[in-house]
Order: structure tokens, then C-alpha cells, then sequence
């Protein structure tokens, strides 16, 4: 496919000079706080960098970051800090959380850090944790309230009593499509401490919150899903300015559940294949997600790429540039009241599944 895309007047338009034309990452704008307060941060999210033996790794998913990494640093106006979103490592392994954070050393400013269920269900964050920190915790910049929640646990009986070793649990949690698995949940312990902490943020005042899963309930074959989505949804339920960021699907998505923007990041690692290119079960994704006229549902880099999503009044419109397809922008329509993609193709335009034998 030829496509030709015309990068200057984007630039342009986006206000951010970039050092290359595809970067596997996510820039952020935040421009509802007071305009001297303005700002920018990255988002990477999605690596699964998985050990093989020695120090042998699996390549693509290494080129994936540090292509990241390097082009992060080349962002102009440099961003105020950059956010991971989780699933560093692929089985939760210390060799590759290490290989990862290795990597992510070369970032060039203040990195925070999501957990994922891939760096999660081997030690329970262990590890994680010892390298990164706490895996839930707030903090202020420029008039925005930051929430980065911990929302892969689940259930004590699952994650305690049913697996005889670490190793097979982590297994389990790692599956796609896997009827083994448990949904995800941020937890009563984890709401209380999110509810206190907005106890002391003023209604008015924009709310960020980070989070792997998407505090939603998408679909719960692939576990795009969390439990307590509701009960958390109702802690923000009071702001006016409400964000969430997630990453775990792979995919675009873009949804509006009351006063609460919730946008998805694409992985640097494999996009998530739709429903037509791959399922073990049947199953129908809700509206909500944005499906995109994949090139080539078989090629892994198709459908992986970066975004550049600015968040204006607490609404975000998120421009994803992707490796083999074309520019798109899905953005929150004040008059409809609701995120419309602005170049939605009908599914009887859209390029179909190329056949693979």
C-alpha cells in the first residue's frame, strides 16, 4: 500500500517537532490547566519483553522499546516526564524486568511507572516493586492531579490457593483468550486509599488517572476488563475534568461513561488482533471500541505505532499514527455528546483480512 502522508502539516498542526516519522509511543498534551501551565508528557506502554535463555531476548519486542526510548528523547519541546503503562516484561522474570528497565534507563527525564499483570502474577510485583516502587500512588504538576492505580489483581483464592507454583499462575494470567484467567479489579483496599486521596483534590481541578486495565468493562474474554470498573467510576464520578489512559488492549479505543474520558495506547510490542483475524470463542466487542482498516491483520507491526493525544477541557482527541495504515483521530464530539472517529470507515470499504498460508 502507498500511502502518503504529509508529516510537515501535521507538525504543524500538532505544535510538536518530531525527530522521526513513526515513533511506538504516546505524546500527551494537556492544555486545561491555566495556559502558562501547559504541558506535554509521553506515554510508552505495552513492551513484554521476554527472556528466551543466556542473554538472549526476543528481538522484535527489544527493537519496539528502544526505538521508543531513542525517539522519546528526541521529542521537541522535551516532555515534562514520561509514563510507562505497564507489562514491561512479558513472564515477569527478573531477567527481563532488569532487560527493561535497562532500557528504559536511556529515557532523558522523570519516568512513572504503571504495573501490569506480565510484571505482576510470578512475585506478585515483588521485583517489580523493587525497581520501580509502589504500585499505586498520586502526585500534582501544574494544576493537574495524577492517580496511577494498581488494577491487575484479582481475586485472593485465585491468586493464592489455585496454582502449585508461581511460574504456572504467571502462565495463566499471560493467556489471551484463556477461560483460566481471572478478571481484573483495583480492589477494596486500593478504592479506600483512592477515596481518600481525592478527598483532598477540589472538584474543579483535572483529574489524570493511569491505569493497565481499563477501569471499564470492554470484554471479559480477553480480560478487557475490570471488576470494580462501576465502584471506581463513581469515585471520579464528582470531578468535572475526569481522564483515563490504559493501556493492556493493544488497540484503539476511545469511550465516554459520564463525565470520564477514557483513551487507550497502542503497545510497542504486537497490536492485539481483532475479532475477524482471531478469537478461540465467540465473542462481540462493544461499540465503543474503534476498530481500524488494518492493512494486514497477520503483520505484527501493523496497527502498533504512537498517538498524539491532546486533552483540551478534559476532553481528549488522540491522533494514532500507525506503521502500515493510515492517519486517524478519534475525538470527543461536543455535539453528538460522545467520541467519534473522524475517518470511520464502513465495514463494506474497509481492506479485508489478507489471506496467509
Amino acid at each position: 500500500m502507498d500511502i502518503k502522508y504529509d508529516r510537515r502539516s501535521f507538525l504543524k498542526t500538532s505544535t510538536v517537532s518530531l525527530g522521526a516519522t513513526v515513533l511506538p509511543l504516546t505524546m500527551v498534551e494537556l492544555a486545561f490547566a491555566k495556559p502558562d501551565e501547559s504541558f506535554t508528557f509521553a506515554y510508552i506502554s505495552d513492551s513484554h519483553i521476554q527472556h528466551i535463555k543466556g542473554t538472549q531476548f526476543v528481538r522484535n519486542w527489544d527493537r519496539g522499546l528502544i526505538r521508543a526510548v531513542a525517539e522519546t528523547n528526541l521529542l521537541t519541546p522535551k516532555p515534562d516526564f514520561i509514563m510507562y503503562g505497564g507489562d514491561l516484561a512479558q513472564m515477569g522474570t527478573k531477567a527481563e524486568l532488569d532487560h527493561g528497565a535497562e532500557m528504559l534507563s536511556k529515557l532523558n527525564g522523570k519516568v512513572y511507572h504503571v504495573m501490569g499483570e506480565h510484571d505482576y502474577y510470578l512475585d506478585l510485583g515483588a521485583y517489580w516493586s523493587k525497581l520501580f516502587g509502589k504500585q499505586y500512588y498520586s502526585f500534582n504538576h501544574k494544576g493537574v492531579h495524577f492517580v496511577v492505580l494498581n488494577s491487575i489483581l484479582t481475586y485472593d483464592d485465585w491468586t493464592f490457593n489455585r496454582w502449585p507454583s508461581a511460574e504456572q499462575r504467571m502462565a495463566e494470567m499471560a493467556g489471551l483468550d484463556n477461560p483460566n484467567g481471572s478478571p481484573f479489579m483495583v480492589g477494596e483496599k486500593q478504592r479506600e486509599w483512592l477515596r481518600k486521596d481525592l478527598a483532598k483534590v477540589k472538584k474543579d481541578r483535572p483529574i489524570v488517572v493511569f491505569s493497565h486495565s481499563p477501569l471499564q468493562k470492554i470484554y471479559k474474554g480477553w480480560n478487557f476488563w475490570t471488576e470494580d470498573a462501576e465502584q471506581v467510576q463513581a469515585l471520579l464520578a464528582p470531578f468535572d475534568k475526569v481522564t483515563v489512559f490504559y493501556g493492556h488492549v493493544h488497540q484503539i479505543q476511545y469511550n465516554q461513561v459520564g463525565n470520564i474520558s477514557f483513551t487507550s495506547a497502542m503497545a510497542t510490542a504486537w497490536p492485539w488482533p481483532y475479532p475477524q483475524s482471531y478469537a478461540q470463542a465467540e465473542q462481540l466487542l462493544p461499540k465503543l471500541t474503534v476498530q481500524m482498516n488494518r492493512a494486514d491483520p497477520f503483520f505484527e507491526r501493523d496497527a502498533t505505532g504512537w498517538q498524539f493525544i491532546d486533552v483540551h477541557s478534559g476532553r481528549a482527541a488522540a491522533t494514532f499514527n500507525l506503521y502500515n495504515n493510515t492517519t486517524r483521530t478519534v475525538a470527543f464530539d461536543p455535539q453528538s455528546g460522545h467520541p467519534q472517529d473522524k475517518t470511520y470507515q464502513d465495514p463494506d470499504s474497509r481492506i479485508p483480512p489478507q489471506v496467509h498460508y
